[in-house]
């Protein structure tokens, strides 16, 4: 799948603008299904669909374990009706289409504050689907007695970046990476939105017999959101780290779910927003 474009551009250097071609990352939609039944429209970047399907079920609730999956596949063409498809669009409909069908019946219906059919925004996520209360009551706080060196922590920016091989040819995507308890990357994605590239870490160490994830940490560029810190409990994951600042509703659920949350991890430095006492000298 195609995850880069070339354009031409205008860009400018002080007075003197010349075109030149330049490298965009791709953004389509991608439709998940559950059994045919329409479920919900993500804006990411090709490529790790089954991941992202797997995941965003699973850090949705939608699903407890991988065994709950029967299979994952592409939309088929006799599965596309005349409404749904464009002549207009520029990219392949059926491999924008995931098909998730389940050991059990899901039904939608009866899933409490499920919203079907609606979109979800790259960069914004699923924003304010979910309360602190309603994600107490789906996830129990975490008991871990995992902890970490602060020497290990201040390399995972530095490792996360450089495994970033889309990021660095576009400049356009955000990042999430696996690390184990010695600072070893052990899954990275790359997506134009950051709760898809969580989702789809997520989602393979869900189809790789890996959850729980709970002598793991999960480092992500940019921010951390509520969301991302719903998805790590889900995940079981101890501790997670952004090169960027914390939301207070994201600090507030870590601090309930007794996840150590770190933001601005940049060279030697990091700030420590909830349960410092994982982490040693």
């Amino acid at each position: 799948m195609q995850q880069t474009c070339t354009k031409q551009i205008t860009r400018w250097n002080q007075s003197v603008p010349i075109q030149v071609d330049d490298d965009l990352v791709v953004e389509e939609p991608l439709e998940i299904r559950v059994g045919e039944q329409s479920l919900i429209v993500v804006m990411r970047t090709p490529g790790h669909d089954f991941e992202l399907a797997a995941g965003f079920l699973f850090t949705e609730s939608l699903i407890k374990s991988a065994d709950d999956i029967e299979i994952i596949a592409y939309c088929e063409e006799g599965d596309i009706t005349s409404e749904t498809e464009d002549k207009s669009l520029d990219f392949d409909l059926m491999q924008n289409i995931v098909n998730v069908r389940l050991t059990e019946h899901l039904d939608l219906e009866e899933q409490s504050g499920w919203q079907r059919n609606f979109h979800a925004n790259a960069s914004c996520g699923l924003c304010g689907k979910m309360t602190i209360e309603s994600v107490k009551h789906q996830v129990n706080p975490l008991n871990s007695v995992f902890n970490i060196k602060q020497t290990v922590l201040y390399e995972l920016n530095d490792k996360l970046r450089a495994s970033q091989s889309v990021f660095e040819k576009t400049g356009g995507l955000h990042a999430a990476g696996l690390f184990d308890e010695n600072g070893e990357l052990v899954i990275i994605r790359e997506d134009i939105g950051r709760h898809n590239a969580v989702d789809k870490v997520i989602g393979q160490a869900l189809l790789s017999d890996m959850i729980p994830l709970d002598r793991y940490i999960l480092m992500v560029s940019g921010r951390a959101s509520f969301e991302i810190i719903q998805k790590a409990l889900f995940a079981r994951i101890p501790i997670v780290a952004a090169v960027s600042a914390a939301s207070t509703l994201a600090v507030d659920l870590a601090t309930e779910g007794n996840l150590t949350l770190i933001g601005f991890m940049r060279g030697m430095q990091m700030s420590v927003y909830s349960c410092p006492e994982r982490i040693q000298k």
